[in-house]
């Protein structure tokens, strides 16, 4: 049952999308975002070798839905995340941080610092990413720029209250 459940988080698949899989995702974030920080230099307890596909985003993913149970599709909770990272949301365990049990060294620090040295716009861009491969349905989604106005088509002006709506409530 948990690997179906786990499966699930991952296997969001609108008609026109392929699969996705977790060992997917964390390199089409790099695809689309490659100056990101890999965060991949440390030495696995298996093999004593760099494990090179484990990644910042590899961890990021793995954090956010498996050991935080949050879903993968929502900006929101993507935000929650990075705020664990910046040290303004919940507390992060050594214990239970992805890598802890695979890598010679916990990446912990090492992937909260990573997280604090990008800029908003970076941080901005991780979510939207994320959240676009997860949720492709919701592309496009973001707030449109400061500098776009909105032409509104009616006055402006405050109009009064019609009479008798309080009538609709019966």
């Amino acid at each position: 049952m948990g690997k179906s459940l786990h499966g699930n988080l991952f296997s969001i698949q609108p008609a026109y999308a392929q699969r996705i899989t977790p060992g997917d995702v964390w390199q089409l974030v790099y695809q689309q975002l490659p100056d990101l920080p890999r965060e991949n230099k440390y030495i696995s307890k298996e093999n004593g070798n760099v494990a090179e596909t484990n990644t910042l985003v590899n961890r990021l993913i793995r954090y956010h839905v498996y050991t935080k149970g949050r879903a993968p599709i929502y900006r929101l909770d993507w935000k929650l995340t990075l705020a664990d990272y910046l040290g303004a949301n919940e507390i992060m365990y050594d214990t239970t941080y992805p890598g802890n049990d695979s890598l010679r060294e916990n990446p912990i620090d090492g992937d909260k610092a990573a997280i604090a040295r990008l800029t908003r716009s970076q941080r901005d861009a991780l979510v939207q990413v994320l959240v676009n491969i997860f949720n492709p349905t919701s592309q496009n989604t973001l707030s449109p720029s400061p500098d776009t106005t909105a032409t509104p088509s009616k006055s402006t002006t405050p109009q009064s209250p019609q009479r008798g709506g309080a009538e609709l409530l019966r």
